[in-house]
């Protein structure tokens, strides 16, 4: 593979690569690629936003169909029949009148379900402690038990601006599991969704490890 090739093949893993995806060899390829190119460590600073947005997707929540209200469709069919004496005074047709009234219904019920959405509840956040290994690091974090797994909210500054990062949550067993990976953005608040597939009552805590795999900051659950 050319030179360009490879350098195409490896943005084209920087998806699955940001979602925590892919095997321990195929995540330190691509850990070796950006250690030598600052355009997909960039591309990579793009994307990490995206996956935090997407960790906060409830999947117990979306077989939820949203539905008007009940008696919206009576109520605007009675406003425009109450309208139509201006209407027809105006010169509009029944017809017009008629695509008025299936487009006004159709309009109201799909803005009103979107309304009626319901609101989900609160998440229930719980702040846990955060042990620093590196002077310049500050770091807080909240832990959100899901049916899932567990969620791991880190809020900190003074990560090395454009290093990869990994976060693992530790089982019973003592056992790292993935939970995703950010990049540091230097004195700037840093804020980050990370996602484990260990359950909150399973989980013994998470650390941050930096590309050397050194531990930079820790939590014990």
């Amino acid at each position: 593979m050319t030179e360009g090739g490879e350098h195409r093949g490896m943005r084209e893993q920087l998806g699955w690569y940001a979602l925590g995806h892919g095997t321990p060899e195929e995540r330190a390829a691509v850990r070796a690629h950006l250690d030598g190119c600052a355009a997909c460590r960039a591309e990579l600073a793009g994307l990490t936003p995206l996956t935090a947005r997407l960790a906060g997707v409830d999947p117990d929540r979306l077989d939820e169909q949203p539905a008007p209200p009940a008696g919206l469709g009576d109520a605007v069919l009675a406003r425009i029949a109450a309208e139509a004496p201006l209407r027809r005074r105006r010169g509009t047709s029944r017809r017009a009148l008629a695509a008025a009234a299936v487009v006004g219904i159709a309009a109201a019920g799909f803005g009103a379900g979107w309304l009626a959405r319901p609101v989900p509840d609160p998440l229930p956040l719980e702040p846990v402690a955060v042990q620093v290994a590196v002077t310049d690091i500050e770091a807080r974090a909240d832990v959100v038990p899901h049916t899932w797994g567990v969620e791991v909210r880190l809020v900190g500054e003074g990560f090395t601006a454009g290093e990869v990062y990994r976060v693992v949550v530790t089982d019973e067993d003592g056992t790292p599991v993935p939970a995703g990976q950010f990049l540091g953005v230097g004195p700037a608040e840093l804020r980050c969704n990370l996602n484990s597939s260990v359950l909150r009552e399973d989980a013994t805590g998470f650390r941050v490890v930096d590309a050397e795999g050194t531990v930079v900051a820790s939590s014990q659950l």
